[in-house]
C-alpha cells in the first residue's frame, strides 16, 4: 500500500495518462461514482490544494478510512 502523500494528485495524473490533461475533474467524477470504493481506493484522492475533497460516502467515512490506513502504515 502506498503512502497517502503519493495519491495527492491522482486525478491529474490519470488525466495525463489518458491524454486528457484538462479532464482531472471528469476523472474525479468517475472515481466518485465507483460502487466498490474501498476495494478500488478512490478514498485516497486528495485535491492538489491538500483539501480532502468530496467522497461518495461522506467526509467522516473518508477521514476514518485514511486514518485507519495511516495507522496500519505506522504499525508496520
Amino acid at each position: 500500500m502506498g503512502s497517502i502523500a503519493e495519491n495527492t494528485n491522482r486525478e491529474t495524473i490519470i488525466a495525463h495518462q489518458i491524454d486528457k490533461p484538462k479532464a482531472a475533474r471528469a476523472v474525479g467524477t468517475a472515481i466518485g461514482g465507483n460502487p466498490i470504493a474501498f476495494l478500488i481506493p478512490c478514498h485516497r484522492v486528495i485535491q492538489s490544494s491538500g483539501i480532502f475533497g468530496g467522497y461518495m460516502w461522506g467526509p467522516n467515512r473518508k477521514t476514518a478510512i485514511i486514518g485507519w490506513e495511516a495507522a496500519q502504515i505506522e504499525n508496520q
